[in-house]
């Protein structure tokens, strides 16, 4: 499959059929290719219509609004900025969720805040809230992930690790020690760019890489973006503190229903399961269940059996499946929340939109059903299951819209912020469908070829009941 995949890839009808294949399960996005960028990325971060909210809702807004002003507040941002982060947060409800956490200079992270930055200007926003996954490995493939970045054309070691403290390990994995040292991957030692980069690096150790990551990133931002937008960016941390909140409240809904109502948990592994065998696999896996645990550094999948999260891999029990055993544990990062968790306190339960990549189209939408699923087998939550019903557009593809291969650190060295703000004002100009280049992360996808062939053969459809909460 990975030989004809790559085929498809170099072939100029590729990009089409992923394009057709999109508009086919998103009507709406249809109209947008041959338009500019900046009215796609415009509607993305445009508010919701307005319309009453049940008080589930208000209640995740309010606790996620809470955790954005500590998010802001262990940052080192001005109070007046943390409110006016929250205040266009509140009205917009729109996050970017879709970059791993990267430095800026990545380009799979910097172009992706480039659209955001064109959505958010378009609706007059002048603050940015971006959340990135943590639970990553800092090699995700050969000099490539958290772990490396790329300067010049030659990969640097971020942290200096032994491949042995990198494969198998990911961001989040500590505490520790860990520094900027951006070792180079060959002999060359890199000159002016990489003495340039590490003077806007912070000095200091951190006790995890995305720690050290998420501070670098708040000190490079004005270098690369300018003082227009004033930048806060989230991570799993946040979340498990998040999460931590909702459980310590007796009423909230992660605790009443997730956790102490039997069959919300079950209805929704239960749903999982049978999605991951049904027409729509592929797309959300059973991965780890609720919660990843983290164990000598290394991120493990738990089993819920029975009230009790068991290490799939050894079959030993880890804990109870209650709330004063998870908050413990949350505190100390033995366990961190796993995306469904994070997307239920992040979007689906405050009503948030969230922007992702190639994937999150798809699985997103199924994720929405399966709480849906769960709520209609326990017979709660009425209010809740018609917001889920009604969400204008909850999900998007708004991570890798622009493609391109140029290195954002030459802005660094040119003086940043000028060329920056051109790109904004370039990129807006283009149409989608000129944008986003080859839409490699799409067309280079075995998934999204078989999609393609299920909606042909009317294996799966946009009518379909797991397809009604996109």
């Amino acid at each position: 499959m990975t030989r004809e995949v790559d085929e498809l890839t170099a072939s100029p009808e590729a990009k089409q059929a992923i394009l057709e294949t999109l508009a086919s399960l998103y009507p709406w996005i249809r109209p947008y290719y041959s338009r500019p960028i900046r009215d796609y990325a415009s509607r993305l971060f445009e508010a919701p219509a307005t319309k009453v909210s049940p008080d589930i809702r208000r209640h995740a807004l309010t606790k996620l609004l809470d955790a954005i002003k500590k998010a802001g507040k262990r940052n080192g941002l001005p109070v007046e900025i943390i409110a006016k982060i929250c205040r266009e947060f509140d009205e917009f409800r729109v996050l970017q969720t879709g970059p791993h956490l990267l430095l800026l200079m990545a380009p799979e992270a910097f172009y992706t805040h480039v659209f955001s930055l064109v959505g958010l200007a378009a609706n007059g926003c002048s603050t940015y809230l971006s959340y990135a996954v943590s639970t990553v490995s800092l090699a995700e493939k050969a000099r490539k992930g958290p772990g490396w970045l790329t300067v010049g054309g030659k990969p640097f070691n971020v942290f200096g690790l032994s491949r042995s403290r990198m494969i198998g390990y990911n961001l989040l994995t500590g505490p520790g020690s860990y520094r900027f040292e951006l070792v180079p991957a060959e002999s060359a030692t890199g000159g002016d760019p990489l003495n340039l980069l590490r003077s806007l690096l912070p000095t200091g150790q951190f006790e995890r890489p995305s720690q050290a990551i998420k501070a670098a990133n708040l000190g490079l931002w004005p270098k690369l973006f300018g003082d227009h937008f004033a930048f806060l960016q989230i991570d799993d941390e946040d979340v498990a503190d998040l999460v931590a909140d909702h459980l310590s409240e007796e009423n909230s809904w992660l605790r009443s229903r997730l956790v102490e109502n039997p069959t919300v948990a079950s209805t929704i592994l239960a749903e999982i399961e049978r999605l991951a065998n049904g027409p729509w696999s592929g797309w959300l896996a059973r991965g780890t269940d609720f919660f990843w645990l983290y164990e000598n550094g290394r991120r493990l999948a738990l089993r819920l059996e029975a009230g009790e999260l068991i290490n799939q891999a050894t079959g030993v029990k880890v804990g109870r499946f209650a709330v004063p055993h998870i908050i413990e544990r949350l505190a100390d990062r033995t366990l961190v929340p796993n995306l469904l968790v994070m997307f239920l306190v992040l979007s689906i339960l405050p009503g948030v939109r969230a922007l992702g990549g190639s994937h999150q189209p798809v699985y997103f939408p199924l994720m929405r059903y399966v709480v849906h699923r769960a709520l209609e087998a326990a017979g709660i939550d009425a209010d809740l299951r018609r917001a889920l019903a009604s969400d204008d557009v909850p999900g998007a593809w708004g991570h890798r819209v622009i493609e391109c291969d140029d290195e954002p650190f030459g802005l660094l060295r040119n003086g940043g912020t000028a060329g920056t703000s051109d790109l904004i004002n370039r990129f807006g100009d283009l149409p989608l469908s000129e944008a986003s280049g080859s839409m490699r992360s799409f067309v280079s996808d075995a998934s999204w070829h078989e999609l393609r062939g299920r909606l042909q053969e009317e294996t799966v459809s946009r009518t379909d009941a797991e397809w009604a909460f996109s």
